[in-house]
């Protein structure tokens, strides 16, 4: 394989990131293995999810191609024979966007819950909202999914702890959306270890934060990850020379996250100070964020300046950033070379602010992707 990477397309122009990954994907991917994943042959894409079991602590991992993929096939290998219902947050990627896979896949109910405190799913909302078996007009509660992050929102560690002795004490499964897991706990909010110890299925994804091209993996016991493997299969997941992609997705882990349960050594902490300082701004200039900036996202509320979504995206355009309305994710990638970035975006702040008054009203119905 060609891995002169001098004019390749995929690296863009040098931009003002202080760390770049893709000379180091590519490298991998040049001296990755090709072999094929369905009969479980290839080695890059076997060492991608021992490593990652191991990391977390779980008997088996799972290559899958999206993060929508895992959650489904975790569900899916969760739930056996209806009747059965999912409790989870109503804000849920697995309820807001991944097109019905539930009903689709698992023929479950759903159980969309408000968190009391407006953050986070708690025991309390858990307790309030359970279907036990038994009532027989009720559909029971057969798994309670947690997302963390949830709007970059972290579920402390202690309140996922109590969720999970009282599914367990009922003999009720356990599924986590823990695409930005990891963000989680490059935050300091407890170990990787620690986290997916309180659930029986776990997605975690390696794009998004990470910044690989493709890509997440589900970890959970040897037994639930080979009926998800053979779902997988069903549906069209199985590939045949993941090599190419699982190679990327390891380096990702390692400089990104880390080598350890904990994310010491990698880099996502750089995205949680950059959405600070991002924060920051807003806040100068007399603005709120709909949610705490716990990680790496800051959610502005628009409301303050009395702009419209689309006006502020416009004017992200005019300035030289594509915006795509009030969710502002921080990259690693954006760090130390940021001023540019930050520069762009605090004219847009000023614009919008002054705009304040003469602006039509802010888009009620227009939201942005949570995941």
């Amino acid at each position: 394989m060609n891995t002169n990477i001098e004019n390749k397309t995929w690296l863009g122009s040098a931009g003002s990131a202080a760390y770049d990954l893709r000379t180091a994907m590519l490298a991998a991917i040049g001296s990755c293995s090709l072999q094929d994943d369905v009969l479980q042959e290839d080695d890059s894409t076997n060492d991608l999810e021992a490593y990652c079991a191991a990391l977390t602590g779980k008997e088996s991992g799972l290559f899958v191609l999206s993060g929508t993929m895992g959650n489904q096939l975790g569900l899916r290998a969760l739930l056996t024979q209806p009747p059965h219902a999912i409790l989870c947050d109503y804000r849920s990627h697995i309820v807001t966007s991944e097109a019905g896979g539930i009903a689709l896949l698992t023929s479950a109910m759903v159980n969309p819950v408000i968190p009391k405190n407006g953050l986070y799913l708690t025991l309390a909302d858990v307790e309030e909202n359970f279907k036990p078996e038994g009532r027989i007009i009720a559909c029971p509660t057969r798994v309670i999914s947690l997302e963390n992050t949830l709007y970059g929102v972290i579920t402390p560690l202690e309140e996922v702890r109590k969720i999970a002795a009282f599914a367990r004490e009922r003999g009720v499964k356990m599924h986590c959306d823990g695409a930005r897991l990891w963000e989680a706990v490059a935050a300091g909010a407890g170990s990787l270890t620690d986290y997916v110890a309180c659930f029986d299925t776990v997605t975690l994804c390696f794009s998004k934060g990470l910044g690989a091209p493709v890509g997440s993996i589900l970890v959970g016991d040897s037994a639930t990850l080979g009926i998800a493997r053979h779902i997988r299969k069903a549906i069209g997941g199985g590939l045949r020379q993941p090599g190419l992609i699982t190679a990327a997705a390891r380096v990702a882990v390692d400089e990104t996250f880390g080598k350890d349960p904990n994310g010491e050594g990698g880099l996502l902490k750089h995205s949680h100070a950059t959405a600070k300082r991002i924060e920051a701004m807003w806040r100068r200039l007399g603005g709120t964020t709909r949610v705490p900036v716990d990680t790496n996202i800051v959610w502005l509320d628009l409301k303050a300046p009395s702009i419209s979504m689309a006006r502020f995206n416009e004017i992200g355009r005019e300035e030289g950033l594509k915006l795509t309305g009030e969710r502002l994710v921080a990259h690693y990638q954006i760090y130390q070379n940021a001023e540019d970035t930050l520069g762009r975006l605090q004219r847009v702040f000023d614009r919008a602010w002054a705009e304040r008054g003469n602006a039509v009203s802010v888009d009620a119905d227009a939201k942005a992707s949570i995941y």
